[in-house]
């Protein structure tokens, strides 16, 4: 039987563009390439997509320089024809410009042009691309318009889960408790302002300031108790402008005395019953209370935490986060794929903090990890994703 030709998207405008990256590198490495055959398309940070470019399967966070996708000599540009559907993805190959001839200029060189030439007939698209602009609904859109399969979520669940704020009130109207906040806009605050909306809505410190459509810990702030009002308002309004540098939709949410317990759910084919994995925990290692799980414990310090699933919880407990993930997952309309990020709390009372629609898939990322505890190893886990939306 001919290989599946999948396409695998990665890189993007997004702050997670170099997690894509890694990410990218460890599905490459795992696909199964007896049953499919893969053609990378990288994204640059300024939006360009290219083929042809650096191999991500060198790709690795060693702590060093992270990753990025760059156009090089040898890379193409690629263009999309979205009457074409499955055969409308095209790359540019340069040639001289001449009087005489006609075709699409490189405006990088006015002197050079490209011919278009297939990518051949592509099966379906693997996006392995983490907040806006990859995760956010936007390419779900340009490929449900080209009728193309891909694997994940949706538009609408899409769209949802990137925002967190709109999450909450999704969760919320199903049934599912999440951590209470206020919604600021960064474009339009005061110091007074923030302050008096945190004291109506009787959110107790410590605080937590976040964009509300950005990832991997990006703009985060953690808020404590001052002893006076005005540094209070000073700190709250730093936060929020930097968060801001992010996203103008800031949330600003109650800290949780509680357990982060995340768990990893899997829907190969929309519609079907969800499965969730064993939920696991990010063990912080160093000693520092005042230390939360931000963008360097994730990804670029390897002794600043260990993963362990399932999580060390009761059973009962566990179960009730996986049902909670499951319930999640549904309320929004999810498919594919989602990692849904819990608080437990001393009472076991289990709430979501986000929904993460395309969970990273680094080496020491929760989704795989997760899934490889419940008995399903990374490749399968790929296949499984994959095949769910061939038609």
């Amino acid at each position: 039987m001919a290989k599946k030709r999948i396409v695998v998207l990665y890189g993007g405008r997004a702050d997670e563009h170099s997690i894509s990256c890694i990410s990218t590198a460890g599905v490459l490495a795992a696909l199964d390439t007896e049953r499919f055959e893969p053609i990378p398309v990288g994204i640059t940070k300024d939006g360009k997509w290219i083929v042809n470019g650096e191999d991500p399967r060198g790709w690795a966070l060693d702590g060093g320089e992270l990753p990025t996708v760059k156009i090089t000599p040898e890379s193409r540009p690629v263009m999309i024809d979205p009457s074409r559907g499955k055969d409308g993805f095209f790359a540019g190959e340069p040639e001289h410009l001449n009087s005489a001839d006609s075709g699409l200029v490189d405006v990088n060189d006015p002197e050079m042009r490209h011919t278009l030439t297939s990518l051949g007939h592509v099966d379906a698209v693997l996006p392995v691309l983490h907040g806006p602009y990859g995760e956010d609904g936007t390419v779900q859109g340009l490929l449900e318009m080209m009728g193309v399969p891909y694997v994940g979520c949706g538009v609408f669940a899409s769209a949802t889960c990137m925002d967190k704020h709109y999450t909450k009130i999704v969760l919320n109207a199903a049934g599912i408790p999440t951590a209470p906040g206020i919604m600021v806009d960064a474009r339009n605050f005061t110091a007074v302002d923030v302050l008096e909306q945190v004291e109506a809505a009787g959110l107790a410190y410590p605080l937590f300031v976040k964009p509300s459509r950005a990832g991997s810990s990006f703009g985060v702030t953690k808020v404590e108790k001052s002893e006076d009002r005005e540094t209070q308002q000073d700190k709250l309004a730093a936060a929020v402008a930097t968060a801001g540098e992010h996203d103008w939709k800031v949330l600003i949410e109650q800290g949780i005395d509680g357990r982060e317990i995340e768990c990893a759910v899997l829907c190969p084919k929309a519609g079907e019953e969800p499965e969730a994995s064993w939920p696991g925990e990010i063990v912080l290692d160093h000693q520092d209370d005042d230390q939360f799980y931000d963008f360097d414990s994730k990804y670029m310090d390897a002794s600043a935490s260990h993963v362990e699933v399932p999580a060390n919880l009761p059973v009962s407990v566990l179960e009730d986060v996986r049902d909670v993930a499951r319930r999640a997952f549904k309320a929004v309309d999810g498919a594919g794929l989602s990692r849904v990020d819990t608080f437990v709390t001393p009472d076991g009372t289990v709430m979501v903090n986000e929904i993460n629609t395309m969970p990273g898939f680094t080496p020491i990322s929760m989704y795989p990890k997760a899934w490889e505890a419940t008995g399903v190893g990374y490749t399968e886990l790929i296949t499984r994703l994959i095949e769910g939306v061939l038609r």
